[in-house]
């Protein structure tokens, strides 16, 4: 029995593709598709061996070329999650001791925080709503 080469370049298209999902290397992805359009070429086009091995090598290399960098590039923008301390930055907290430049009580996400004011001649009274800036140790420093 003969086999086609259109066969062929779809076999080894689902090779890759078995190996990208065992792999996870987005690269196999890419050189499936590739040998997709080989297939495509072999078997509607009716391209040679030559043409079939160029519009492989072609088609790989423009994907890895082109979807590489987005993929880099979207992969260093992921914005990070805050957790833990860093997730306060920014929220509003309720005063409950006087604070000043030297410290007070505020309640913060539930709970109870000493705090002090990030400018030290101000001073914010019971019940004022202020802006969490920092975190230093168990101090939410206050504006």
């Amino acid at each position: 029995m003969d086999i086609d080469a259109w066969l062929w370049w779809l076999i080894g298209a689902a090779a890759l593709g078995i190996a990208l999902v065992v792999t996870a290397m987005p690269e196999l992805g890419m050189l499936a598709v590739g040998a997709v359009a080989a297939a495509v070429v072999s078997g509607i086009v009716g391209g040679g061996a030559v043409a079939q091995v160029a519009v492989f090598a072609v088609v790989s290399t423009a994907l890895i070329a082109v979807v590489r960098p987005i993929a880099r590039r979207h992969r260093s923008q992921r914005p990070e999650l805050a957790s833990g301390v860093d997730a306060l930055k920014g929220k509003q907290a309720v005063v409950l001791e006087r604070v000043d430049g030297s410290g007070g009580r505020i309640k913060l996400a539930g709970e109870v925080w000493s705090a002090r004011a990030l400018d030290t001649g101000r001073s914010y009274e019971v019940g004022q709503e202020v802006d969490v800036v920092e975190i230093e140790g168990a101090t939410a420093i206050v504006m």
